[in-house]
């Protein structure tokens, strides 16, 4: 198991799963970019190299943003909750940051008449970033 720093490991509370909620920032501009998870090997290496990587439970391995599509984030800033079980990752988000091809994943807004808008446009094909 990769070490982290021990305010770090005192502070964060992982799950049963020995995983942690992850929020991307937009450092400079507060947009939220997305949501994952990250484990102690994930967050060990996001710290050594300062790009940000992820747990995928999907893959049930490492995801370093960016290693298909080439839309890496760089940590900037790391920040903790007040229970340690969520982190608040601002970081640098080179191109989208969403599998979809949009800025952020949060991309669909509720309308009054509880109908979902897309209110974010398709920046970058996802064909052309994963070659599917």
């Amino acid at each position: 198991m990769s070490e982290l720093p021990a305010a770090l490991e005192e502070a964060v509370s992982f799950d049963v799963q020995g995983l942690v909620c992850a929020v991307a920032q937009q450092h400079d501009s507060g947009e939220v970019l997305m949501v994952a998870w990250m484990n102690r090997d994930a967050l060990a290496e996001t710290l050594a190299s300062g790009r940000v990587c992820y747990w995928s439970r999907s893959r049930g391995k490492l995801w370093r943003k960016g290693e298909t599509s080439g839309q890496t984030q760089n940590l900037v800033e790391l920040r903790v909750d007040c229970d340690g079980d969520t982190l608040l990752l601002r970081v640098d988000q080179a191109g989208v940051a969403c599998h979809t091809g949009r800025r952020a994943c949060f991309y669909r807004k509720l309308k009054q008449d509880g109908s979902l808008e897309d209110v974010l446009p398709v920046i970058a094909d996802p064909r052309d970033l994963y070659g599917a």
